[in-house]
């Protein structure tokens, strides 16, 4: 079984991604963004960037601890 990456250096590494910022963001950009990457060694994770620095690494999750941890947060 390969290791899952858990990060990219820059988040503009994951081509043709469409990011989502939280509708309850403010337009300061104090917030994370998401995307899921649909091909690649990343495919099927959710990639969490931080929206003040787009070309910032991005973070790399399953769905499933990405929920455990949304989950956690309520």
């Amino acid at each position: 079984m390969s290791v899952l990456p858990r990060n990219v250096p820059a988040s503009t590494d994951l081509h043709d991604v469409h990011w989502l910022r939280s509708s309850y963001s403010t337009g300061a950009n104090n917030c994370v963004e998401t995307a899921r990457p649909g091909s690649g060694p990343s495919a099927g994770l959710l990639a969490v960037r931080d929206s003040k620095n787009p070309a910032g690494p991005a973070l790399l999750f399953s769905p499933e601890s990405w929920a455990g941890f949304t989950t956690a947060l309520r």
